[in-house]
């Protein structure tokens, strides 16, 4: 979710792209060679594996199952992470030396498979029923671009939301019958806010997890009331549910959260006790080392709901490199790390939802109750839909008016037109 650096570099680098394979040294082609005879070097790009030890020790789990079907095969790993991918990126197109197998999240897949980065995966039998019957059919229109599929679901990367018990029952409100709608959470939040003998917020009554932006929470919001950021790259937001999303937000900053709060630890709010209400990541540790048993049970879960359910779900998305001599040998590698075990590690690294069918008896759903209860949820996933080509340069536009909006340097509605017609 972290991915608002170097969008210029990587704009540019897409902008020039050139069907030549520039000045990099390319293997030959391996494609429709036995995979016991095929030679040359994999490059993954694999921000799902933290460049720790433990994060090298499974990705070599990984290469070792790869080399049982393609023994000869060096395999060159990019431990790249969700903050420089962009620039790994770039670099790789600007260079000539394309990736073989590239991993990135929600909100990728359109830009790159528009500019031919990205291989159409119909040719190995990834298509919509293909994901429903072996994945998480939520995230089917994440990968998908002008009808065609272009990734394959890793992880998803859920959101839900928390309230405090003890603060709730301080309030007079009853935990048991949570707020689910923006109207019915903003009653709640303003309750539940505690300020100081000088007006200021010392305990927020609801965390809109939107320190650096308010692009995601707007999209959560926005789906709350039915209604998609994107509808088939098209946008969906310059209309009432859209502006009276935004003009909810902007009610809520400096009333409820003073804007741009956060914490040292970078925690959620909610689970620290400094929010008494907030959006909540996909996993809590409630050990010793975490929060504590007596933290997670003052914890209560639920999804946001102003006429439809919904849990905001990003994900960790498998791509084969349109540029590849080894598509063959990627796609291989891709089965090797969408087998359960490989997806219960890198899930458990990342603490995420492994994305495959029963992700909610997935031992890292059972190994706490925010990613249990994210992962029997995933059935009401939202996120920005299929989003526009440009959408690499968008959201960084996005993050920036909406804030703007939401503090009142700019018209909200003049905002969400604008973005809409930047989105065109």
């Amino acid at each position: 979710m972290r991915r608002g650096v170097g969008l210029t570099v990587l704009a540019a680098a897409l902008s020039v792209v050139v069907s030549g394979c520039g000045s990099g040294v390319i293997d030959k082609s391996t494609d429709g060679v036995p995979p016991a005879e095929a030679t040359g070097t994999l490059r993954v790009l694999i921000p799902s594996f933290p460049p720790s030890t433990k994060g090298r020790e499974a990705f070599q789990n990984v290469v070792d199952e790869f080399h049982k079907t393609y023994p000869k095969m060096k395999v060159e790993p990019d431990f790249a992470t969700y903050n420089n991918l962009n620039e790994k990126l770039a670099t790789s197109i600007a260079a000539g030396i394309p990736y073989d197998v590239m991993v990135t999240g929600v909100g990728w897949v359109q830009p790159f498979a528009s500019k031919n980065i990205f291989e159409d995966l119909g040719k190995y039998g990834v298509t919509p029923d293909f994901i429903k019957e072996k994945s998480t059919p939520a995230l089917i229109p994440a990968v998908t671009y002008d009808k065609k599929l272009y990734a394959y679901p890793l992880l998803a990367d859920a959101r839900a939301v928390a309230l405090r018990k003890s603060a709730f029952i301080e309030a007079g409100l009853d935990p048991n019958k949570p707020p689910t709608s923006l109207a019915e959470i903003k009653v709640a939040a303003e309750k539940l806010t505690k300020r100081d003998k000088n007006g200021n917020i010392t305990r927020s009554g609801f965390d809109l997890a939107s320190a650096t932006g308010f692009r995601q929470s707007f999209t959560t919001f926005l789906a709350s009331t039915g209604t998609p950021l994107y509808v088939g790259g098209e946008p969906n937001f310059d209309n009432k549910a859209g502006l009276d999303t935004l003009l909810w937000i902007k009610s809520m900053i400096n009333n409820v959260q003073p804007y741009g709060q956060t914490n040292a630890a970078q925690q959620p709010l909610v689970l620290t006790g400094e929010a008494a209400m907030g959006i909540v990541n996909g996993a809590v540790d409630c050990s010793d080392k975490g929060i504590g048993k007596k933290n997670c049970d003052d914890l209560k879960f639920f999804r946001f709901d102003s006429g439809k359910e919904i849990e905001y779900v990003g994900g960790d998305l498998a791509s084969i490199g349109s540029r590849s001599h080894h598509k063959d040998a990627a796609w291989a590698f891709i089965q090797t790390m969408v087998n359960k075990p490989t997806l219960d590690a890198i899930a458990k690294l990342n603490k995420k939802i492994p994305a495959y069918k029963d992700a909610g008896n997935s031992p890292q759903a059972q190994s706490n109750p925010l990613s249990n209860f994210t992962a029997n949820g995933l059935q009401y996933a939202a996120n920005e839909n299929e989003v526009p080509s440009n959408w690499l340069e968008m959201r960084g536009n996005f993050d920036i008016q909406l804030t703007q909006a939401v503090l009142g340097q700019k018209d909200p509605a003049k905002v969400l037109h604008n973005l809409a017609g930047q989105s065109r």
